[in-house]
Protein backbone atom coordinates (compact mmCIF):
# COMPACT_ATOMS: atom_id res chain seq x y z
CA UNK A 1 0.00 0.00 0.00
CA UNK A 2 2.95 2.73 0.78
CA UNK A 3 4.91 1.56 -2.51
CA UNK A 4 1.10 2.07 -4.51
CA UNK A 5 0.63 5.31 -2.79
CA UNK A 6 4.17 6.50 -3.48
CA UNK A 7 3.36 5.81 -7.23
CA UNK A 8 0.17 7.70 -7.41
CA UNK A 9 1.62 10.57 -5.31
CA UNK A 10 4.03 10.88 -8.02
CA UNK A 11 1.86 10.51 -10.59
CA UNK A 12 -0.42 13.65 -8.79
CA UNK A 13 2.34 16.15 -8.30
CA UNK A 14 3.99 15.07 -11.80
CA UNK A 15 1.66 14.45 -14.16
CA UNK A 16 -1.20 16.67 -14.85
CA UNK A 17 -3.51 14.13 -16.41
CA UNK A 18 -3.73 12.48 -12.70
CA UNK A 19 -3.98 15.71 -10.96
CA UNK A 20 -7.81 14.69 -9.35
CA UNK A 21 -8.20 13.93 -5.95
CA UNK A 22 -11.44 13.26 -3.35
CA UNK A 23 -11.56 14.91 -0.43
CA UNK A 24 -10.99 13.44 3.14
CA UNK A 25 -15.04 13.09 4.45
CA UNK A 26 -15.35 10.07 2.44
CA UNK A 27 -12.58 8.66 3.93
CA UNK A 28 -13.74 9.63 7.66
CA UNK A 29 -17.55 8.06 6.93
CA UNK A 30 -16.28 5.05 6.19
CA UNK A 31 -13.28 4.34 8.44
CA UNK A 32 -15.27 4.90 11.74
CA UNK A 33 -17.55 2.27 11.17
CA UNK A 34 -14.57 0.06 9.32
CA UNK A 35 -12.64 0.42 12.80
CA UNK A 36 -16.03 -0.62 14.38
CA UNK A 37 -16.61 -3.58 12.17
CA UNK A 38 -12.90 -4.75 12.63
CA UNK A 39 -13.34 -4.46 16.23
CA UNK A 40 -16.30 -6.50 16.51
CA UNK A 41 -14.78 -9.13 14.57
CA UNK A 42 -11.26 -9.02 16.95
CA UNK A 43 -13.55 -9.60 19.89
CA UNK A 44 -15.32 -12.19 18.54
CA UNK A 45 -11.97 -14.31 17.91
CA UNK A 46 -10.98 -13.24 20.67
CA UNK A 47 -13.54 -14.74 22.75
CA UNK A 48 -13.24 -18.04 20.96
CA UNK A 49 -9.22 -18.18 21.71
CA UNK A 50 -10.37 -16.91 25.62
CA UNK A 51 -13.00 -19.94 25.65
CA UNK A 52 -10.20 -22.40 24.19
CA UNK A 53 -7.91 -21.17 27.10
CA UNK A 54 -11.23 -22.09 29.65
CA UNK A 55 -11.83 -24.96 28.50
CA UNK A 56 -8.33 -26.24 28.08
CA UNK A 57 -7.83 -25.21 31.58
CA UNK A 58 -10.65 -27.08 33.03
CA UNK A 59 -9.19 -30.34 30.74
CA UNK A 60 -6.07 -29.53 33.28
CA UNK A 61 -8.32 -29.69 36.33
CA UNK A 62 -10.26 -32.80 34.92
CA UNK A 63 -7.59 -34.81 34.36
CA UNK A 64 -6.18 -33.73 38.06
CA UNK A 65 -9.24 -34.67 39.53
CA UNK A 66 -9.76 -37.94 37.37
CA UNK A 67 -6.11 -39.18 38.67
CA UNK A 68 -6.61 -38.23 42.29
CA UNK A 69 -9.94 -40.22 42.21
CA UNK A 70 -8.75 -43.01 40.99
CA UNK A 71 -5.71 -43.24 43.12
CA UNK A 72 -7.75 -42.61 46.23
CA UNK A 73 -11.34 -44.68 45.35
CA UNK A 74 -9.45 -47.86 43.76
CA UNK A 75 -9.01 -50.52 46.39
CA UNK A 76 -6.62 -53.53 45.86
CA UNK A 77 -4.79 -53.38 42.67
CA UNK A 78 -2.45 -50.50 42.46
CA UNK A 79 -1.72 -51.17 38.53
CA UNK A 80 -5.43 -50.60 37.54
CA UNK A 81 -5.03 -47.06 38.99
CA UNK A 82 -1.97 -46.64 37.31
CA UNK A 83 -3.27 -47.68 34.13
CA UNK A 84 -6.45 -45.53 34.48
CA UNK A 85 -4.30 -42.63 35.19
CA UNK A 86 -1.66 -43.51 32.06
CA UNK A 87 -5.18 -43.54 30.03
CA UNK A 88 -5.51 -39.80 31.16
CA UNK A 89 -2.13 -38.56 30.38
CA UNK A 90 -2.53 -40.37 27.03
CA UNK A 91 -5.79 -38.67 26.57
CA UNK A 92 -4.77 -35.55 26.92
CA UNK A 93 -2.05 -35.89 24.18
CA UNK A 94 -4.98 -37.21 21.95
CA UNK A 95 -7.08 -34.26 22.19
CA UNK A 96 -4.24 -32.04 21.38
CA UNK A 97 -3.56 -33.99 18.06
CA UNK A 98 -6.99 -34.31 17.49
CA UNK A 99 -7.82 -30.51 17.25
CA UNK A 100 -4.74 -29.67 15.34
CA UNK A 101 -5.23 -32.68 13.02
CA UNK A 102 -2.33 -35.14 13.74
CA UNK A 103 -1.71 -38.51 14.60
CA UNK A 104 -1.06 -39.07 18.20
CA UNK A 105 -0.19 -42.81 17.36
CA UNK A 106 3.84 -42.30 18.35
CA UNK A 107 2.88 -40.56 21.82
CA UNK A 108 -0.28 -43.20 22.17
CA UNK A 109 2.39 -46.20 22.05
CA UNK A 110 5.30 -44.26 24.49
CA UNK A 111 2.73 -43.48 26.96
CA UNK A 112 0.92 -47.08 26.88
CA UNK A 113 2.83 -49.28 24.64
CA UNK A 114 2.00 -50.91 21.60
CA UNK A 115 -0.44 -53.18 21.99
CA UNK A 116 -3.17 -50.67 23.91
CA UNK A 117 -2.31 -48.10 21.81
CA UNK A 118 -2.74 -49.72 18.41
CA UNK A 119 -6.55 -50.13 18.45
CA UNK A 120 -6.59 -46.67 20.28
CA UNK A 121 -4.96 -44.77 17.26
CA UNK A 122 -6.74 -46.16 14.76
CA UNK A 123 -10.08 -44.78 15.73
CA UNK A 124 -11.43 -41.68 13.92
CA UNK A 125 -12.23 -40.15 17.26
CA UNK A 126 -9.06 -41.04 19.24
CA UNK A 127 -9.22 -39.15 22.35
CA UNK A 128 -13.22 -40.10 22.46
CA UNK A 129 -12.03 -43.73 22.24
CA UNK A 130 -9.53 -43.09 25.55
CA UNK A 131 -12.34 -42.18 27.54
CA UNK A 132 -14.39 -45.50 26.55
CA UNK A 133 -11.40 -47.26 27.52
CA UNK A 134 -10.93 -45.23 30.72
CA UNK A 135 -14.80 -46.38 31.44
CA UNK A 136 -14.57 -50.15 30.44
CA UNK A 137 -11.18 -50.21 33.38
CA UNK A 138 -13.86 -48.56 35.89
CA UNK A 139 -16.50 -51.01 34.83
CA UNK A 140 -14.05 -53.94 35.07
CA UNK A 141 -12.97 -52.45 39.05
CA UNK A 142 -16.76 -52.24 39.77
CA UNK A 143 -17.19 -55.73 38.96
CA UNK A 144 -13.88 -57.03 40.67
CA UNK A 145 -15.68 -55.24 43.80
CA UNK A 146 -11.97 -52.68 43.61
CA UNK A 147 -14.11 -49.47 43.43
CA UNK A 148 -17.38 -49.02 46.09
CA UNK A 149 -20.86 -48.81 43.84
CA UNK A 150 -20.81 -45.23 45.46
CA UNK A 151 -17.90 -44.12 43.85
CA UNK A 152 -18.85 -45.48 40.62
CA UNK A 153 -20.67 -41.86 39.86
CA UNK A 154 -18.15 -39.83 41.11
CA UNK A 155 -15.50 -41.57 38.13
CA UNK A 156 -18.24 -41.06 35.70
CA UNK A 157 -18.70 -37.53 36.85
CA UNK A 158 -15.27 -36.90 35.69
CA UNK A 159 -15.36 -38.55 32.35
CA UNK A 160 -18.43 -36.85 31.78
CA UNK A 161 -16.65 -33.55 32.31
CA UNK A 162 -14.03 -34.44 30.11
CA UNK A 163 -16.38 -35.56 27.28
CA UNK A 164 -17.83 -31.63 27.63
CA UNK A 165 -14.80 -29.80 27.42
CA UNK A 166 -13.60 -32.19 24.74
CA UNK A 167 -16.97 -31.32 22.89
CA UNK A 168 -16.39 -27.73 23.77
CA UNK A 169 -13.35 -27.60 21.55
CA UNK A 170 -14.47 -29.02 19.30
CA UNK A 171 -17.23 -26.63 18.28
CA UNK A 172 -14.77 -23.74 18.01
CA UNK A 173 -12.99 -25.73 15.76
CA UNK A 174 -15.52 -27.12 13.39
CA UNK A 175 -17.25 -23.57 13.72
CA UNK A 176 -15.35 -20.68 12.05
CA UNK A 177 -16.57 -16.82 12.19
CA UNK A 178 -18.62 -16.76 8.90
CA UNK A 179 -16.90 -16.97 5.83
CA UNK A 180 -18.82 -13.98 4.00
CA UNK A 181 -18.36 -11.80 6.86
CA UNK A 182 -14.07 -12.55 6.96
CA UNK A 183 -14.15 -12.15 3.02
CA UNK A 184 -15.76 -9.17 3.39
CA UNK A 185 -13.74 -7.51 5.96
CA UNK A 186 -10.86 -8.11 3.47
CA UNK A 187 -12.03 -6.51 0.63
CA UNK A 188 -13.27 -3.05 2.32
CA UNK A 189 -9.83 -3.43 3.85
CA UNK A 190 -8.24 -3.87 0.85
CA UNK A 191 -10.57 -1.12 -1.13
CA UNK A 192 -10.03 1.43 1.43
CA UNK A 193 -6.32 1.52 1.70
CA UNK A 194 -6.18 1.28 -1.62
CA UNK A 195 -8.24 4.70 -2.21
CA UNK A 196 -7.11 6.21 0.64
CA UNK A 197 -4.51 8.23 -1.26
CA UNK A 198 -6.76 10.19 -3.17
CA UNK A 199 -8.35 11.66 -0.35
CA UNK A 200 -5.19 12.72 1.37
CA UNK A 201 -2.84 14.17 -1.66
CA UNK A 202 -4.53 17.02 -1.57
CA UNK A 203 -4.32 17.76 2.01
CA UNK A 204 -0.39 16.23 2.64
CA UNK A 205 1.00 16.28 -1.08
CA UNK A 206 4.68 14.19 -0.37
CA UNK A 207 3.70 13.18 3.03
CA UNK A 208 1.00 10.54 1.63
CA UNK A 209 2.73 7.54 1.55
CA UNK A 210 3.50 8.00 5.34
CA UNK A 211 0.30 8.64 6.23
CA UNK A 212 -1.46 5.50 4.16
CA UNK A 213 1.88 3.69 5.56
CA UNK A 214 0.06 4.45 9.08
CA UNK A 215 -3.11 3.94 8.11
CA UNK A 216 -2.77 0.89 6.86
CA UNK A 217 -0.79 -0.89 8.91
CA UNK A 218 -3.26 -0.45 11.39
CA UNK A 219 -6.11 -1.98 9.62
CA UNK A 220 -4.47 -4.48 7.68
CA UNK A 221 -2.54 -5.35 11.49
CA UNK A 222 -6.39 -5.10 13.05
CA UNK A 223 -7.68 -7.86 10.36
CA UNK A 224 -4.62 -10.03 10.52
CA UNK A 225 -5.19 -10.50 14.44
CA UNK A 226 -8.89 -11.73 13.78
CA UNK A 227 -7.28 -14.34 11.38
CA UNK A 228 -4.78 -15.23 14.03
CA UNK A 229 -7.15 -15.50 17.00
CA UNK A 230 -9.92 -17.11 14.79
CA UNK A 231 -8.63 -21.03 15.41
CA UNK A 232 -7.02 -21.25 18.58
CA UNK A 233 -5.69 -24.53 18.45
CA UNK A 234 -2.91 -24.55 15.83
CA UNK A 235 0.60 -24.10 15.88
CA UNK A 236 0.84 -20.27 15.16
CA UNK A 237 2.67 -17.81 17.19
CA UNK A 238 -0.67 -16.62 18.54
CA UNK A 239 -2.14 -19.99 19.20
CA UNK A 240 -2.81 -21.73 22.47
CA UNK A 241 0.45 -23.30 23.93
CA UNK A 242 -1.00 -27.01 24.11
CA UNK A 243 2.18 -28.34 23.53
CA UNK A 244 3.17 -26.77 26.98
CA UNK A 245 -0.65 -27.62 28.74
CA UNK A 246 -0.29 -31.32 27.56
CA UNK A 247 3.13 -31.68 29.14
CA UNK A 248 1.99 -30.15 32.48
CA UNK A 249 -0.90 -32.50 32.70
CA UNK A 250 1.69 -35.36 32.24
CA UNK A 251 4.10 -34.20 34.37
CA UNK A 252 1.58 -33.42 37.46
CA UNK A 253 -0.04 -37.11 36.62
CA UNK A 254 3.16 -38.58 36.58
CA UNK A 255 4.59 -37.34 39.82
CA UNK A 256 1.74 -38.62 41.63
CA UNK A 257 2.36 -42.08 40.44
CA UNK A 258 6.62 -41.33 41.68
CA UNK A 259 7.71 -42.11 38.02
CA UNK A 260 10.41 -39.70 35.88
CA UNK A 261 8.82 -36.69 35.11
CA UNK A 262 9.83 -35.72 31.40
CA UNK A 263 11.12 -31.91 30.75
CA UNK A 264 8.72 -29.20 30.49
CA UNK A 265 8.31 -27.53 27.14
CA UNK A 266 10.72 -24.63 26.99
CA UNK A 267 9.75 -21.20 24.82
CA UNK A 268 11.83 -20.63 21.60
CA UNK A 269 12.15 -17.04 20.98
CA UNK A 270 9.79 -16.32 24.12
CA UNK A 271 7.12 -18.44 22.62
CA UNK A 272 5.48 -21.25 24.00
CA UNK A 273 4.22 -23.93 22.00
Amino acid sequence: MTALSVFMTFAYERIPQFHHSITPLPFTLIGLPLGIFLGFRNNASYDRFWEGRRLWGGLVNACRSLARQSLTLLDGDPAHATRIIHLVIAYAQALRHHLRGSSPAAELEAILGAEEAAPLARQDNVPYAVLQRIAELVVDARKAERVHPLHVPVLEASLTTLTDLQGGCERIKSTPLPFSYTVLMHRIVALYCVLLPFGLMSTVDWATPLVVLAISYCFFGLDAIGDELEQPFGHDVNDLPLDAISRTIERNLRERLGEPLPPPIEPRRGILT
